[in-house]
């Protein structure tokens, strides 16, 4: 009867050693691996840009500044350079954005201009660096895809360029004639004679964090 008890006893003390070392292992926390994702030293979408443009009015061709205040990027716009995150940078600007510091006017070239083209309730494109100053855009508006080339330079964390847009090469010669008759008194110079060019300067500049 002892040597029974004795062994029922020995059973009992290695079954609760056993116990508590297999609860000991499902005490260890087991470790979690956590990534970090790399960010990009330059994007495009966080820095301040600018778009600015100007057109023309008169025969004397007395300006008429403005800027669009939104852009999107939709695709790429991110790189270890200012350069690479420039470089086949997707964009789209509403044209609901603009802005010329006169809401009669701006009214106007919504809806006298851009409401009269084809799907161009964005500007879209594409920019592509040739080289060190030079590139294009792939400029899509009045359902119209154009390149417009520009000039560029990079000056610490500044990036710039400037262009000429001709108004005509996206076929917008009837978007033009509206808006040039919905300003049509405002558009006459001292001739008397009332003109909208259809040459636009585009100044851009985007300034990283």
């Amino acid at each position: 009867m002892k040597k029974i008890i004795s062994s029922l006893l020995i059973c009992a003390a290695v079954g609760s050693i056993l116990s508590c070392k297999s609860e000991a292992k499902k005490e260890i926390p087991t470790k979690q691996e956590v990534k970090v994702e790399k960010k990009a030293a330059f994007i495009l979408q966080d820095a301040d840009s600018k778009i600015n443009w100007t057109a023309y009015k008169t025969t004397s061709k007395k300006p008429v500044n403005g800027q669009f205040q939104k852009v999107n990027i939709t695709a790429n716009g991110e790189g270890n350079t200012i350069k690479e995150a420039i470089n086949n940078a997707e964009f789209s600007i509403p044209v609901s954005s603009i802005f010329t510091k006169d809401t009669s006017r701006d009214f106007k070239i919504k809806k006298f201009f851009f409401a009269v083209m084809d799907k161009t309730e964005l500007l879209s494109g594409k920019l592509v660096l040739e080289n060190d100053s030079i590139g294009y855009s792939n400029l899509t508006m009045n359902g119209v895809t154009k390149k417009l080339p520009f000039k560029y330079s990079i000056n610490g964390k500044n990036f710039s360029l400037t262009g000429t847009m001709k108004i005509t090469d996206w076929n917008a010669e009837k978007a033009l004639a509206s808006l040039n008759e919905a300003c049509k008194d405002l558009h006459k110079g001292e001739d008397g004679v009332s003109k909208t060019w259809d040459d636009v300067a585009i100044n851009i500049s985007s300034t990283f964090k």
